[in-house]
Protein backbone atom coordinates (compact mmCIF):
# COMPACT_ATOMS: atom_id res chain seq x y z
CA UNK A 1 0.00 0.00 0.00
CA UNK A 2 3.38 2.16 0.54
CA UNK A 3 4.04 3.93 2.84
CA UNK A 4 1.65 6.84 2.70
CA UNK A 5 -1.36 4.69 3.39
CA UNK A 6 0.82 3.25 6.19
CA UNK A 7 1.24 6.78 7.51
CA UNK A 8 -2.18 7.45 6.99
CA UNK A 9 -3.03 3.99 8.83
CA UNK A 10 -1.27 4.61 12.08
CA UNK A 11 -3.00 8.06 12.33
CA UNK A 12 -6.18 6.49 12.25
CA UNK A 13 -5.45 4.21 14.85
CA UNK A 14 -3.93 6.96 16.70
CA UNK A 15 -6.99 8.48 16.30
CA UNK A 16 -9.03 5.41 17.59
CA UNK A 17 -6.78 5.18 20.59
CA UNK A 18 -7.01 8.97 21.52
CA UNK A 19 -11.08 8.35 21.33
CA UNK A 20 -10.94 4.85 23.84
CA UNK A 21 -8.27 7.10 26.09
CA UNK A 22 -10.77 10.09 26.21
CA UNK A 23 -13.72 7.80 26.86
CA UNK A 24 -12.07 5.63 29.94
CA UNK A 25 -11.17 8.98 31.56
CA UNK A 26 -14.55 10.38 31.63
CA UNK A 27 -15.72 7.12 33.04
CA UNK A 28 -13.07 7.00 35.32
CA UNK A 29 -14.16 10.39 36.48
CA UNK A 30 -17.51 9.95 36.81
CA UNK A 31 -17.37 6.59 38.71
CA UNK A 32 -14.86 7.93 41.11
CA UNK A 33 -17.35 11.12 41.49
CA UNK A 34 -20.67 8.40 41.96
CA UNK A 35 -18.60 6.48 44.40
CA UNK A 36 -17.38 9.49 46.51
CA UNK A 37 -21.36 10.51 46.63
CA UNK A 38 -22.27 7.11 47.24
CA UNK A 39 -19.63 7.29 50.19
CA UNK A 40 -20.93 10.77 51.86
CA UNK A 41 -24.20 9.32 51.29
CA UNK A 42 -25.58 12.28 49.05
CA UNK A 43 -28.41 10.92 47.11
CA UNK A 44 -29.09 13.47 45.07
CA UNK A 45 -25.38 14.33 43.91
CA UNK A 46 -25.38 10.52 43.38
CA UNK A 47 -27.90 10.75 41.01
CA UNK A 48 -26.92 13.95 39.58
CA UNK A 49 -23.22 12.82 38.92
CA UNK A 50 -24.64 9.42 37.63
CA UNK A 51 -27.25 11.08 34.87
CA UNK A 52 -24.44 13.34 33.81
CA UNK A 53 -22.20 10.30 33.32
CA UNK A 54 -24.64 8.84 31.18
CA UNK A 55 -25.53 11.63 29.07
CA UNK A 56 -21.61 12.22 28.74
CA UNK A 57 -21.23 8.52 27.56
CA UNK A 58 -24.21 8.60 25.26
CA UNK A 59 -22.82 12.16 23.52
CA UNK A 60 -19.34 10.64 22.84
CA UNK A 61 -20.57 7.13 21.66
CA UNK A 62 -23.02 9.25 19.33
CA UNK A 63 -20.09 11.51 17.91
CA UNK A 64 -17.47 8.72 17.36
CA UNK A 65 -20.60 6.29 15.52
CA UNK A 66 -22.33 8.97 13.70
CA UNK A 67 -19.38 11.19 12.70
CA UNK A 68 -15.91 9.79 13.66
CA UNK A 69 -16.64 6.12 11.93
CA UNK A 70 -18.03 7.30 8.42
CA UNK A 71 -15.17 10.25 8.33
CA UNK A 72 -12.79 7.13 8.60
CA UNK A 73 -14.39 5.18 6.08
CA UNK A 74 -14.23 8.26 3.52
CA UNK A 75 -10.73 8.69 4.01
CA UNK A 76 -10.58 5.03 2.99
CA UNK A 77 -12.33 5.12 0.48
CA UNK A 78 -10.49 8.11 -1.01
CA UNK A 79 -7.07 6.60 0.17
CA UNK A 80 -7.91 2.91 -1.48
CA UNK A 81 -9.10 5.24 -5.08
CA UNK A 82 -6.60 7.87 -5.66
CA UNK A 83 -4.96 5.61 -8.50
CA UNK A 84 -8.57 5.61 -9.68
CA UNK A 85 -8.21 9.18 -10.57
CA UNK A 86 -4.56 9.51 -10.45
CA UNK A 87 -4.35 11.10 -7.70
CA UNK A 88 -1.64 11.45 -4.57
CA UNK A 89 -1.98 12.01 -0.59
CA UNK A 90 -0.01 15.15 -1.19
CA UNK A 91 -3.03 16.59 -3.27
CA UNK A 92 -4.98 15.20 -0.76
CA UNK A 93 -2.86 17.01 1.91
CA UNK A 94 -3.14 20.35 -0.07
CA UNK A 95 -6.84 20.41 -0.72
CA UNK A 96 -7.77 19.96 2.80
CA UNK A 97 -4.69 22.82 4.01
CA UNK A 98 -7.02 25.19 1.13
CA UNK A 99 -10.22 23.38 2.64
CA UNK A 100 -10.34 21.74 5.74
CA UNK A 101 -13.79 22.18 6.68
CA UNK A 102 -15.53 21.06 3.44
CA UNK A 103 -12.47 18.23 2.75
CA UNK A 104 -13.92 16.77 6.42
CA UNK A 105 -17.55 17.44 5.28
CA UNK A 106 -17.20 15.74 2.10
CA UNK A 107 -15.76 12.53 3.16
CA UNK A 108 -17.91 12.28 5.95
CA UNK A 109 -20.64 12.74 3.50
CA UNK A 110 -19.42 9.91 1.04
CA UNK A 111 -18.84 7.56 4.37
CA UNK A 112 -22.08 7.99 5.46
CA UNK A 113 -23.54 7.20 1.93
CA UNK A 114 -20.91 3.94 1.61
CA UNK A 115 -22.40 2.73 5.67
CA UNK A 116 -26.39 3.35 4.37
CA UNK A 117 -25.52 1.59 0.94
CA UNK A 118 -23.86 -1.45 2.99
CA UNK A 119 -26.51 -1.42 5.57
CA UNK A 120 -28.99 -1.42 3.22
CA UNK A 121 -27.44 -4.62 1.83
CA UNK A 122 -27.35 -6.25 4.73
CA UNK A 123 -31.39 -5.93 4.89
CA UNK A 124 -31.78 -7.37 1.66
CA UNK A 125 -29.46 -10.43 2.90
CA UNK A 126 -31.52 -11.14 5.95
CA UNK A 127 -34.45 -11.43 3.77
CA UNK A 128 -32.94 -13.93 1.58
CA UNK A 129 -30.68 -15.89 4.31
CA UNK A 130 -31.65 -18.25 7.33
CA UNK A 131 -32.60 -16.22 10.66
CA UNK A 132 -29.24 -16.76 12.74
CA UNK A 133 -26.84 -16.57 9.59
CA UNK A 134 -26.03 -13.03 9.99
CA UNK A 135 -26.21 -13.35 14.06
CA UNK A 136 -23.10 -11.35 14.53
CA UNK A 137 -24.81 -8.32 12.72
CA UNK A 138 -27.31 -6.20 14.36
CA UNK A 139 -30.58 -6.32 12.91
CA UNK A 140 -31.95 -2.85 12.53
CA UNK A 141 -35.64 -4.16 11.36
CA UNK A 142 -35.02 -5.53 14.79
CA UNK A 143 -38.58 -3.97 16.92
CA UNK A 144 -36.35 -4.72 20.05
CA UNK A 145 -33.09 -3.05 18.86
CA UNK A 146 -32.57 0.21 20.88
CA UNK A 147 -28.77 1.96 20.06
CA UNK A 148 -29.57 4.58 22.95
CA UNK A 149 -30.13 1.54 25.07
CA UNK A 150 -27.09 -0.71 24.23
CA UNK A 151 -25.45 2.68 24.45
CA UNK A 152 -26.20 3.39 28.35
CA UNK A 153 -26.32 0.02 29.93
CA UNK A 154 -23.33 -1.70 27.76
CA UNK A 155 -19.31 -1.06 28.93
CA UNK A 156 -16.80 1.11 27.40
CA UNK A 157 -14.48 -1.62 26.25
CA UNK A 158 -17.34 -3.29 24.32
CA UNK A 159 -18.11 -0.17 22.18
CA UNK A 160 -14.52 -0.20 21.27
CA UNK A 161 -14.78 -3.49 20.29
CA UNK A 162 -17.39 -3.17 18.13
CA UNK A 163 -15.98 -0.33 17.10
CA UNK A 164 -13.01 -1.70 15.87
CA UNK A 165 -15.03 -4.80 15.04
CA UNK A 166 -16.51 -2.49 12.20
CA UNK A 167 -13.68 -0.75 11.01
CA UNK A 168 -11.92 -3.53 10.23
CA UNK A 169 -14.61 -5.14 8.24
CA UNK A 170 -15.71 -2.32 6.52
CA UNK A 171 -11.82 -1.73 5.57
CA UNK A 172 -11.03 -4.89 4.30
CA UNK A 173 -14.52 -4.70 1.91
CA UNK A 174 -13.31 -1.44 0.54
CA UNK A 175 -9.98 -2.89 0.10
CA UNK A 176 -11.53 -6.28 -1.43
CA UNK A 177 -14.15 -3.96 -3.68
CA UNK A 178 -12.42 -1.18 -4.59
CA UNK A 179 -8.36 -1.52 -4.14
CA UNK A 180 -7.86 -4.78 -5.61
CA UNK A 181 -9.79 -4.31 -8.37
CA UNK A 182 -8.11 -1.06 -9.40
CA UNK A 183 -4.59 -2.86 -9.55
CA UNK A 184 -6.19 -5.66 -11.65
CA UNK A 185 -7.77 -3.35 -14.36
CA UNK A 186 -4.37 -1.25 -14.35
CA UNK A 187 -2.79 -4.48 -15.06
CA UNK A 188 -5.32 -6.00 -17.50
CA UNK A 189 -6.05 -2.92 -19.02
CA UNK A 190 -4.02 -0.22 -18.69
CA UNK A 191 -5.60 2.45 -20.88
CA UNK A 192 -8.97 2.48 -18.84
CA UNK A 193 -7.61 3.98 -15.72
CA UNK A 194 -7.61 6.41 -14.88
CA UNK A 195 -10.86 8.62 -14.63
CA UNK A 196 -11.55 11.65 -15.68
CA UNK A 197 -12.80 13.55 -12.41
CA UNK A 198 -11.54 17.65 -12.96
CA UNK A 199 -12.74 18.90 -9.48
CA UNK A 200 -11.40 21.86 -9.57
CA UNK A 201 -11.29 23.14 -13.27
CA UNK A 202 -12.76 26.23 -14.84
CA UNK A 203 -15.25 24.53 -16.72
CA UNK A 204 -18.92 26.37 -16.47
CA UNK A 205 -20.43 23.33 -14.76
CA UNK A 206 -20.00 22.73 -11.22
CA UNK A 207 -18.95 19.49 -10.75
CA UNK A 208 -19.68 19.52 -6.87
CA UNK A 209 -22.90 20.11 -7.72
CA UNK A 210 -23.07 17.29 -10.31
CA UNK A 211 -21.97 14.83 -7.76
CA UNK A 212 -24.17 15.99 -5.04
CA UNK A 213 -26.35 15.28 -7.91
CA UNK A 214 -25.56 11.82 -8.70
CA UNK A 215 -25.76 10.89 -4.74
CA UNK A 216 -28.95 11.94 -3.98
CA UNK A 217 -30.77 11.42 -7.02
CA UNK A 218 -29.35 9.43 -9.49
CA UNK A 219 -28.24 6.35 -7.09
CA UNK A 220 -31.49 6.53 -5.29
CA UNK A 221 -33.84 6.69 -7.94
CA UNK A 222 -31.68 3.54 -9.81
CA UNK A 223 -31.69 1.64 -6.66
CA UNK A 224 -35.03 2.14 -5.05
CA UNK A 225 -36.93 1.12 -8.17
CA UNK A 226 -38.56 -1.93 -6.91
CA UNK A 227 -37.19 -4.13 -10.35
CA UNK A 228 -33.91 -2.98 -9.81
CA UNK A 229 -33.85 -4.41 -5.74
CA UNK A 230 -36.13 -7.62 -6.79
CA UNK A 231 -33.45 -8.45 -9.41
CA UNK A 232 -30.47 -7.56 -6.76
CA UNK A 233 -32.30 -10.22 -4.66
CA UNK A 234 -33.15 -12.58 -7.31
CA UNK A 235 -29.18 -12.45 -8.16
CA UNK A 236 -28.05 -13.36 -4.38
CA UNK A 237 -30.85 -15.83 -3.54
CA UNK A 238 -29.35 -17.37 -7.11
CA UNK A 239 -25.76 -17.20 -5.84
CA UNK A 240 -26.52 -18.21 -2.14
CA UNK A 241 -28.78 -21.20 -3.56
CA UNK A 242 -25.64 -22.32 -6.27
CA UNK A 243 -23.24 -22.43 -3.08
CA UNK A 244 -25.18 -23.81 -0.88
CA UNK A 245 -25.47 -26.94 -2.94
CA UNK A 246 -21.64 -26.64 -4.27
CA UNK A 247 -20.56 -26.71 -0.60
CA UNK A 248 -23.70 -28.71 1.03
CA UNK A 249 -24.24 -25.75 2.78
CA UNK A 250 -28.08 -25.34 1.12
CA UNK A 251 -29.20 -25.65 4.88
CA UNK A 252 -26.83 -23.67 6.48
CA UNK A 253 -28.20 -21.00 4.05
CA UNK A 254 -31.34 -21.00 3.04
CA UNK A 255 -32.68 -23.19 5.84
CA UNK A 256 -34.66 -26.79 5.62
CA UNK A 257 -38.29 -25.38 4.43
CA UNK A 258 -39.06 -26.98 1.94
CA UNK A 259 -37.54 -30.69 3.02
CA UNK A 260 -39.68 -29.70 5.95
CA UNK A 261 -43.00 -29.48 4.20
CA UNK A 262 -41.89 -32.26 1.78
CA UNK A 263 -41.98 -34.39 5.04
CA UNK A 264 -44.58 -32.65 6.99
CA UNK A 265 -46.54 -36.02 8.39
CA UNK A 266 -43.06 -37.69 9.40
CA UNK A 267 -42.15 -34.59 11.01
CA UNK A 268 -44.97 -34.27 12.98
CA UNK A 269 -44.95 -37.76 14.38
CA UNK A 270 -41.31 -37.03 15.71
CA UNK A 271 -41.89 -33.74 17.72
CA UNK A 272 -40.36 -34.54 20.87
CA UNK A 273 -37.31 -36.66 18.98
CA UNK A 274 -35.79 -34.51 16.58
CA UNK A 275 -33.40 -35.85 14.27
CA UNK A 276 -29.36 -35.68 14.98
CA UNK A 277 -27.68 -33.03 13.57
CA UNK A 278 -30.50 -30.26 14.07
CA UNK A 279 -30.11 -27.67 16.29
CA UNK A 280 -33.27 -27.30 18.77
CA UNK A 281 -35.67 -24.24 18.41
CA UNK A 282 -36.13 -23.53 22.13
CA UNK A 283 -36.40 -20.17 24.30
CA UNK A 284 -33.15 -20.65 26.31
CA UNK A 285 -31.44 -23.77 24.32
CA UNK A 286 -28.37 -25.44 26.23
CA UNK A 287 -25.32 -25.23 23.73
CA UNK A 288 -23.88 -29.06 23.37
CA UNK A 289 -20.69 -29.21 23.81
CA UNK A 290 -18.91 -29.41 20.47
CA UNK A 291 -22.01 -27.30 18.94
CA UNK A 292 -19.53 -24.00 18.00
CA UNK A 293 -19.50 -20.57 18.70
CA UNK A 294 -22.64 -20.14 17.46
CA UNK A 295 -25.33 -21.85 19.53
CA UNK A 296 -23.55 -20.37 22.65
CA UNK A 297 -23.83 -16.73 20.64
CA UNK A 298 -27.74 -17.66 20.20
CA UNK A 299 -28.34 -19.13 23.53
CA UNK A 300 -26.66 -16.02 24.58
CA UNK A 301 -29.16 -14.06 22.39
CA UNK A 302 -32.25 -15.73 23.29
CA UNK A 303 -31.65 -15.08 26.86
CA UNK A 304 -33.44 -11.71 26.70
CA UNK A 305 -36.46 -13.42 24.54
CA UNK A 306 -36.74 -16.03 21.77
CA UNK A 307 -34.63 -14.22 18.84
CA UNK A 308 -35.34 -15.45 14.93
CA UNK A 309 -33.91 -18.33 14.49
CA UNK A 310 -34.22 -21.44 11.93
CA UNK A 311 -32.60 -25.20 13.02
CA UNK A 312 -30.29 -26.49 10.32
CA UNK A 313 -28.65 -29.69 9.32
CA UNK A 314 -24.78 -29.45 9.88
CA UNK A 315 -22.77 -31.40 7.73
CA UNK A 316 -19.18 -33.16 7.78
CA UNK A 317 -16.00 -30.62 7.89
CA UNK A 318 -18.40 -27.85 8.43
CA UNK A 319 -15.94 -25.00 9.51
CA UNK A 320 -13.83 -26.55 6.68
CA UNK A 321 -16.94 -25.58 4.10
CA UNK A 322 -17.64 -21.97 6.04
CA UNK A 323 -13.99 -21.17 4.88
CA UNK A 324 -14.25 -22.07 1.24
CA UNK A 325 -17.65 -20.06 1.58
CA UNK A 326 -15.88 -17.16 2.68
CA UNK A 327 -13.40 -17.42 -0.43
CA UNK A 328 -16.52 -18.45 -2.82
CA UNK A 329 -18.11 -14.71 -1.83
CA UNK A 330 -14.96 -12.90 -1.71
CA UNK A 331 -14.29 -13.84 -5.42
CA UNK A 332 -17.98 -12.87 -6.08
CA UNK A 333 -17.51 -9.46 -4.40
CA UNK A 334 -14.31 -9.01 -6.63
CA UNK A 335 -15.93 -9.76 -9.80
CA UNK A 336 -18.94 -8.43 -9.61
CA UNK A 337 -16.68 -5.10 -8.49
CA UNK A 338 -14.54 -5.18 -11.35
CA UNK A 339 -17.94 -5.57 -13.33
CA UNK A 340 -19.43 -2.34 -11.95
CA UNK A 341 -16.15 -0.12 -12.06
CA UNK A 342 -15.64 -1.00 -15.66
CA UNK A 343 -18.60 -1.86 -17.70
CA UNK A 344 -20.53 1.53 -17.20
CA UNK A 345 -17.88 3.41 -17.71
CA UNK A 346 -16.86 1.31 -21.11
CA UNK A 347 -20.71 1.80 -21.85
CA UNK A 348 -20.95 5.55 -21.40
CA UNK A 349 -17.25 6.14 -23.03
CA UNK A 350 -18.79 5.02 -26.34
CA UNK A 351 -21.73 5.95 -26.47
CA UNK A 352 -20.75 9.51 -25.87
CA UNK A 353 -17.74 9.16 -28.74
CA UNK A 354 -20.37 9.42 -30.78
CA UNK A 355 -21.17 13.43 -30.05
CA UNK A 356 -18.03 14.51 -28.60
CA UNK A 357 -15.35 12.50 -30.27
CA UNK A 358 -11.63 11.75 -28.86
CA UNK A 359 -12.70 15.22 -26.36
CA UNK A 360 -12.56 13.51 -22.67
CA UNK A 361 -15.22 13.69 -20.50
CA UNK A 362 -16.48 13.93 -17.22
CA UNK A 363 -17.08 10.64 -15.96
CA UNK A 364 -19.79 11.36 -14.20
CA UNK A 365 -21.44 11.59 -17.14
CA UNK A 366 -19.98 8.52 -18.71
CA UNK A 367 -20.74 6.31 -15.63
CA UNK A 368 -24.37 7.63 -15.34
CA UNK A 369 -25.43 7.36 -19.17
CA UNK A 370 -23.62 4.10 -19.36
CA UNK A 371 -25.27 3.00 -15.89
CA UNK A 372 -29.10 4.07 -17.29
CA UNK A 373 -28.29 2.04 -20.54
CA UNK A 374 -27.65 -1.12 -18.66
CA UNK A 375 -30.40 -0.98 -16.55
CA UNK A 376 -32.66 0.01 -19.61
CA UNK A 377 -31.00 -2.56 -21.48
CA UNK A 378 -31.56 -5.31 -18.49
CA UNK A 379 -35.35 -4.18 -18.18
CA UNK A 380 -36.31 -3.69 -22.22
CA UNK A 381 -34.76 -8.04 -22.29
CA UNK A 382 -36.75 -8.74 -19.22
CA UNK A 383 -40.11 -7.25 -20.81
CA UNK A 384 -39.39 -8.79 -24.15
CA UNK A 385 -39.12 -12.07 -22.60
CA UNK A 386 -42.40 -11.64 -20.41
CA UNK A 387 -44.30 -10.88 -23.90
CA UNK A 388 -42.81 -13.51 -25.87
CA UNK A 389 -45.17 -16.06 -25.20
CA UNK A 390 -48.39 -13.93 -25.58
CA UNK A 391 -47.94 -13.75 -29.24
CA UNK A 392 -47.12 -11.33 -31.91
CA UNK A 393 -50.89 -9.42 -31.95
CA UNK A 394 -49.69 -8.76 -27.78
CA UNK A 395 -46.46 -7.89 -28.48
CA UNK A 396 -47.30 -5.12 -30.95
CA UNK A 397 -50.65 -4.03 -28.62
CA UNK A 398 -47.72 -3.84 -26.30
CA UNK A 399 -45.47 -1.64 -28.08
CA UNK A 400 -48.04 0.65 -28.61
CA UNK A 401 -49.03 1.14 -25.16
CA UNK A 402 -45.40 1.44 -24.11
CA UNK A 403 -44.74 4.03 -26.53
CA UNK A 404 -47.59 6.21 -25.59
CA UNK A 405 -46.74 5.76 -22.14
CA UNK A 406 -42.90 6.65 -22.76
CA UNK A 407 -43.83 9.83 -24.72
CA UNK A 408 -46.38 10.97 -21.98
CA UNK A 409 -43.48 10.54 -19.46
CA UNK A 410 -41.37 12.46 -21.62
CA UNK A 411 -43.41 15.40 -21.40
CA UNK A 412 -43.84 15.41 -17.67
CA UNK A 413 -40.10 14.80 -17.56
CA UNK A 414 -39.67 18.14 -19.21
CA UNK A 415 -41.48 20.10 -17.51
CA UNK A 416 -41.51 18.25 -13.76
CA UNK A 417 -37.85 17.54 -13.84
CA UNK A 418 -36.55 20.01 -16.74
CA UNK A 419 -38.54 23.15 -16.61
CA UNK A 420 -39.60 23.84 -12.83
CA UNK A 421 -35.76 22.40 -11.47
CA UNK A 422 -34.06 25.52 -14.17
CA UNK A 423 -36.50 27.97 -12.76
CA UNK A 424 -36.25 27.03 -9.33
CA UNK A 425 -32.36 27.02 -9.75
CA UNK A 426 -32.42 30.18 -11.67
CA UNK A 427 -34.68 31.93 -8.79
CA UNK A 428 -32.08 30.33 -6.01
CA UNK A 429 -29.36 31.97 -8.11
CA UNK A 430 -30.70 35.92 -8.16
CA UNK A 431 -32.22 35.62 -4.64
CA UNK A 432 -29.13 34.06 -2.59
CA UNK A 433 -26.23 33.29 -4.45
CA UNK A 434 -25.40 36.61 -6.40
CA UNK A 435 -26.36 39.14 -4.03
CA UNK A 436 -23.61 37.00 -1.30
CA UNK A 437 -20.93 35.95 -4.18
CA UNK A 438 -20.83 38.98 -7.17
CA UNK A 439 -20.21 42.39 -6.01
CA UNK A 440 -22.02 45.34 -7.59
CA UNK A 441 -19.02 46.79 -9.84
CA UNK A 442 -19.07 42.80 -11.10
CA UNK A 443 -21.71 41.56 -13.70
CA UNK A 444 -23.02 37.88 -12.60
CA UNK A 445 -22.68 35.12 -15.17
CA UNK A 446 -25.42 32.48 -14.99
CA UNK A 447 -25.06 28.25 -16.09
CA UNK A 448 -28.73 27.00 -16.86
CA UNK A 449 -26.68 23.44 -16.91
CA UNK A 450 -25.51 24.23 -12.86
CA UNK A 451 -28.75 26.42 -11.64
CA UNK A 452 -30.67 22.66 -13.34
CA UNK A 453 -28.14 20.96 -11.33
CA UNK A 454 -29.04 22.56 -7.84
CA UNK A 455 -32.31 23.06 -9.02
CA UNK A 456 -32.92 19.14 -8.50
CA UNK A 457 -31.84 18.86 -5.37
CA UNK A 458 -33.61 22.14 -4.34
CA UNK A 459 -36.82 20.35 -5.70
CA UNK A 460 -36.11 17.47 -3.92
CA UNK A 461 -35.71 18.98 -0.81
CA UNK A 462 -39.13 21.14 -1.50
CA UNK A 463 -41.16 18.24 -2.41
CA UNK A 464 -39.90 16.18 0.61
CA UNK A 465 -40.99 19.21 3.09
CA UNK A 466 -44.17 19.11 1.33
CA UNK A 467 -44.66 15.52 1.84
CA UNK A 468 -44.09 15.75 5.41
CA UNK A 469 -46.15 19.31 5.91
CA UNK A 470 -49.84 19.86 6.19
CA UNK A 471 -52.69 18.72 3.90
CA UNK A 472 -52.68 21.21 1.05
CA UNK A 473 -53.39 21.01 -2.79
CA UNK A 474 -49.76 20.44 -3.65
CA UNK A 475 -49.53 17.07 -1.39
CA UNK A 476 -52.30 16.13 -3.01
CA UNK A 477 -51.79 16.34 -6.07
CA UNK A 478 -48.36 15.23 -5.61
CA UNK A 479 -49.48 11.67 -3.47
CA UNK A 480 -52.15 11.54 -6.30
CA UNK A 481 -49.51 11.19 -9.30
CA UNK A 482 -47.45 8.80 -7.28
CA UNK A 483 -50.45 6.79 -6.73
CA UNK A 484 -51.30 6.31 -10.20
CA UNK A 485 -47.42 5.45 -10.89
CA UNK A 486 -45.92 5.34 -14.63
CA UNK A 487 -48.53 2.88 -16.10
CA UNK A 488 -51.45 5.18 -15.36
CA UNK A 489 -49.74 8.45 -15.69
CA UNK A 490 -52.46 11.11 -16.16
CA UNK A 491 -50.75 13.55 -18.35
CA UNK A 492 -53.74 16.90 -18.36
CA UNK A 493 -54.00 16.21 -14.41
CA UNK A 494 -49.97 16.62 -14.01
CA UNK A 495 -50.06 19.60 -16.69
CA UNK A 496 -53.15 21.06 -14.98
CA UNK A 497 -52.86 20.82 -11.07
CA UNK A 498 -48.80 20.19 -10.64
CA UNK A 499 -46.91 21.52 -13.67
CA UNK A 500 -48.74 24.75 -14.96
CA UNK A 501 -49.17 26.46 -11.05
CA UNK A 502 -46.22 25.37 -10.23
CA UNK A 503 -44.29 27.06 -13.25
CA UNK A 504 -46.72 29.68 -13.44
CA UNK A 505 -45.33 31.01 -9.54
CA UNK A 506 -42.01 30.39 -10.54
CA UNK A 507 -42.27 32.71 -13.41
CA UNK A 508 -44.12 35.26 -11.87
CA UNK A 509 -41.37 35.84 -9.26
CA UNK A 510 -38.75 35.76 -11.74
CA UNK A 511 -40.68 38.36 -14.38
CA UNK A 512 -42.24 40.66 -11.82
CA UNK A 513 -38.98 41.77 -9.86
CA UNK A 514 -37.26 42.10 -13.04
CA UNK A 515 -40.17 43.77 -15.05
CA UNK A 516 -40.22 46.65 -11.72
CA UNK A 517 -35.85 46.87 -11.73
CA UNK A 518 -35.45 47.20 -15.54
CA UNK A 519 -38.56 48.90 -16.54
CA UNK A 520 -40.24 50.54 -13.83
CA UNK A 521 -37.06 52.18 -12.33
CA UNK A 522 -35.43 53.45 -15.21
CA UNK A 523 -38.58 55.80 -16.32
CA UNK A 524 -38.74 57.25 -12.39
CA UNK A 525 -35.49 58.75 -13.67
CA UNK A 526 -33.09 57.36 -11.03
CA UNK A 527 -29.33 57.31 -11.38
CA UNK A 528 -27.40 54.29 -13.13
CA UNK A 529 -26.01 53.70 -9.75
CA UNK A 530 -29.70 52.96 -8.22
CA UNK A 531 -31.05 50.71 -11.52
CA UNK A 532 -28.02 48.84 -10.85
CA UNK A 533 -28.16 48.48 -6.73
CA UNK A 534 -32.46 47.61 -8.00
CA UNK A 535 -31.51 45.14 -10.46
CA UNK A 536 -29.61 42.94 -8.03
CA UNK A 537 -31.00 43.45 -4.77
CA UNK A 538 -34.20 43.66 -5.89
CA UNK A 539 -35.02 40.16 -5.53
CA UNK A 540 -34.33 39.31 -1.58
CA UNK A 541 -35.74 42.17 -1.19
CA UNK A 542 -39.31 41.46 -2.90
CA UNK A 543 -38.16 38.19 -0.92
CA UNK A 544 -37.98 39.51 2.67
CA UNK A 545 -41.21 41.19 2.11
CA UNK A 546 -42.96 38.28 0.65
CA UNK A 547 -41.95 36.45 3.72
CA UNK A 548 -42.82 39.32 6.38
CA UNK A 549 -46.53 39.44 4.38
CA UNK A 550 -46.53 35.39 4.69
CA UNK A 551 -46.02 35.91 8.92
CA UNK A 552 -47.95 38.16 9.96
CA UNK A 553 -50.99 37.39 7.74
CA UNK A 554 -50.17 33.81 9.49
CA UNK A 555 -49.81 35.76 13.05
CA UNK A 556 -53.06 37.60 12.45
CA UNK A 557 -54.80 34.06 11.77
CA UNK A 558 -53.51 32.98 14.93
CA UNK A 559 -54.75 35.81 16.77
CA UNK A 560 -58.39 35.82 14.87
CA UNK A 561 -58.83 32.18 16.07
CA UNK A 562 -57.67 32.89 19.62
CA UNK A 563 -60.03 35.55 19.92
CA UNK A 564 -62.75 33.60 18.82
CA UNK A 565 -61.84 30.37 21.16
CA UNK A 566 -62.24 33.18 23.66
CA UNK A 567 -65.55 34.53 22.74
CA UNK A 568 -66.69 31.08 22.53
CA UNK A 569 -65.33 30.16 26.10
CA UNK A 570 -66.98 33.46 27.41
CA UNK A 571 -70.26 32.56 26.12
CA UNK A 572 -70.69 29.26 27.12
CA UNK A 573 -69.57 30.23 31.02
CA UNK A 574 -72.09 33.73 30.76
CA UNK A 575 -74.70 31.12 29.46
CA UNK A 576 -74.09 28.64 32.57
CA UNK A 577 -73.82 30.98 35.04
CA UNK A 578 -77.04 32.62 34.17
CA UNK A 579 -78.70 29.49 33.78
CA UNK A 580 -77.11 28.21 37.26
CA UNK A 581 -78.99 31.64 38.68
CA UNK A 582 -82.32 30.94 37.08
CA UNK A 583 -82.41 27.21 39.02
CA UNK A 584 -81.37 29.07 42.32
Amino acid sequence: MGKGNYRIGCCLLSFVLLQFTVCNLERLKGQTMHGLAALVRFQRSRRLLGVCYIVVKVSLLVVVEIGVFPLICGWWLDICSLEMFDASLKDRELSFKSAPGTTMFLHWLVGMVYVFYFASFILLLREVLRPGVLWFLRNLNDPDFNPVQEMIHLPIYRHLRRFILSVVVFGSIVLLMLWLPIRLIKLLLPAFLPYNVMLYSDAPVSELSLELLLLQVVLPALLEQGHTRQWLKGLVRAWTVSAGYLLDLHSYLLGEQEDNDGNQPVNNNNNNNPPPGHHNNNNNPAPAVGEGLHAAHQAILQQGGPVGFQPYHRPLRFPFRIVLLIAFMCITLLVASLVCLTLPVFTGRWLMSFWTGNSKIHELYTAACGLYVCWLSIRGVTVLLAWMPQGRTVIIRKVQEWTLMILKTLVVALLVAGVIPLLLGLLFELVIVAPLRVPLDQTPLFYPWQDWALGVLHAKIIAAITLMGPQWWLKTVIEQVYANGIRNIDLQFIIRKLAAPVISVLLLSLCVPYVIAAGIVPAVGVTPEMEILMQRRIYPFLLMVVSLIGILSFQIRQFKRLYEHIKNDNNIHGRSSRSGAKIE
